[in-house]
């Protein structure tokens, strides 16, 4: 009889997704056998009806037409439907921009009435009920934690404050890939730019690394890839909520509890340690300190704008937002730079010189050489244009009812903008399939939340706050790589060959890791 219970057990186990959308597959049949034709839509979203739509089905909408790389599915449909199209994520009506025009109808003339968040279980789950500052909805609270994160952390001066940070870091990992580039074996690089990027993030936000912690390095870094992972997972019960009991069925609640309780309890040692030091140093770190020194001397001053106190689960989540941007967004785009330039040898060659042209035969680059490199500037733009690192920008929602291209919008709608195709519209950009940085040299377009037809960090009130933060560190790690090393694929690999499709999730980073042959350069 144990013999029996145990091999219906492994065979559970071994079919388990097979089991779980049969299920649903059952629901789906009884729905159209027992429901009938679908209603129309309440009337707060009977205008929404409108909108060109690619057909859906009772229960799940559009989603079976959502292939694994969600901005790609879309830009195709949009091909087909228009640049502002109606697609229903289970019985959740979304609006997808796919044009810059209409991009700046939301992000600028009517940002206001687009700048709020829709609720997100993932949020609630993992950023203390979404008291950051990327998913917090629109209103008073939010508002003052984005003058905080403008003013106190991210600020021009706050950010120069952070020079030695970077240049100590990049140094040490220009010293990590002359290690293994010694050794003749190809370098693991998009392990070691996740490494400086995580570094650079946990000296800036906490004061040092945590590698002696329990857990290590690793420990820690892998409950951060955990908590972006999760961000970047839709799940059941935000679409479909009575079948969100699945999320618990697929260990999805599970995950988000284990990880919530990890980033907790990090970031409560991690406050202690700081509330200890700076009893027994005074107030000396509040010009100069990390994000935590700066968000609890914030909460301790009651003359501060926010008006309160800013509260320990404030603290917490504006420092794992932090995190969050800090790291996988900066080493996603260092990682498609220098895959895009293996790939293109000409431009490798030609951003190799003028960075070598300006630094010399110094060894050390400092930040204000990198304001000479006009065409490593132009190659992380082209990057970003084709790779920018989330694809789909986090979605906002309306706050009262409004118009866009011609379409009545309800409040309470959901609009998701495409910044990936966006980024490709070949309307707005000549070889818009082309790894071209020429395109950017002598042009006015930035990536700043002007140039609405290349968007990578958003724009408006809901754009990322961090830029200078991250391009600071982009430019001096490349910079350095391309200064130190010249580069190639292993093992007569050709340029044709690298993969260079995106991953799913939050960030869109390459499926596979960068793995190059490095040669160190003699000065």
């Amino acid at each position: 009889m144990m013999p029996l219970i145990v091999s219906l057990l492994h065979w559970f186990h071994q079919n388990y997704t097979l089991l779980i959308n049969s299920f649903l597959l059952s629901l789906l049949v009884s729905y159209f056998i027992f429901s009938g034709p679908k209603k129309a839509l309440q009337s707060k979203r009977g205008e929404l009806r409108s909108l060109p739509s690619p057909p859906r089905v009772p229960v799940i909408g559009n989603l079976h037409q959502l292939g694994s790389l969600a901005h790609r599915s879309l830009q195709s449909l949009s091909e087909k439907y228009g640049p502002v199209m109606l697609f229903h994520f289970g019985r959740i009506p979304t609006v997808i921009v796919s044009s810059p025009q209409a991009a700046q109808e939301v992000m600028k003339t009517q940002d206001l009435a687009f700048a709020s968040r829709p609720k997100s279980s993932m949020a609630d789950g993992l950023l203390y009920n979404s008291h950051d500052v990327a998913f917090s909805p629109y209103g008073e609270y939010w508002r003052q934690v984005r003058r905080i994160c403008v003013v106190h952390l991210l600020g021009l001066r706050r950010v120069q404050s952070y020079r030695l940070v970077r240049e100590e870091e990049v140094a040490a990992m220009i010293d990590d890939v002359r290690r293994a580039a010694s050794s003749t074996q190809p370098v693991n690089l998009s392990k070691l730019i996740s490494t400086l990027t995580y570094d650079i993030i946990c000296r800036v936000a906490f004061g040092r690394k945590y590698h002696e912690e329990e857990g290590g390095e690793n420990g820690v870094r892998e409950m951060l890839s955990e908590f972006t992972a999760l961000l970047g997972t839709f799940p059941m019960r935000d679409f479909i909520p009575w079948l969100g009991w699945v999320d618990w069925l697929r260990g999805l609640d599970a995950r988000v509890r284990n990880t919530s309780k990890q980033i907790d309890c990090l970031i409560d040692r991690v406050i202690e340690d700081h509330l200890h030091d700076k009893s027994a140093g005074g107030d000396a770190y509040k010009d100069s300190g990390d994000f935590v020194d700066v968000l609890l001397s914030l909460d301790d001053d009651k003359d501060h704008s926010i008006g309160s106190s800013l509260g320990k689960d404030s603290i917490k989540a504006l420092i794992m937002d932090m995190f969050a941007a800090g790291t996988d967004t900066t080493y996603t785009v260092i990682e498609w730079v220098m895959a895009e330039l293996v790939r293109h040898p000409r431009d490798m060659n030609r951003v190799q010189e003028e960075v070598r042209k300006v630094v010399g035969l110094k060894e050390k680059i400092e930040e204000e050489l990198l304001d000479e490199m006009n065409y490593l500037k132009a190659v992380i733009k082209e990057a970003l244009r084709l790779h920018p690192p989330i694809s789909l920008l986090v979605p906002r929602e309306s706050i009262e009812d409004t118009k866009l291209q011609g379409y009545d919008i309800p409040a309470g709608t959901r609009v998701v903008i495409n910044a990936w195709a966006i980024a490709r519209d070949p309307r707005s950009w000549e070889r818009a399939e082309e790894f071209w940085p020429d395109r950017f040299l002598n042009s006015s377009v930035d990536f700043k939340g002007q140039d609405f037809q290349f968007i990578p960090f958003g724009a408006g009130r809901r754009g990322c706050p961090g830029i200078g933060f991250a391009i600071s560190t982009i430019e001096l790690a490349l910079a350095n790589l391309l200064h130190h090393f010249d580069w190639d694929l292993p093992d007569g690999m050709k340029e044709e060959s690298l993969e260079m499709t995106e991953s799913t999730g939050l960030t869109a980073h390459k499926k596979l890791n960068l793995i190059l042959a490095a040669k160190p350069r003699i000065l």
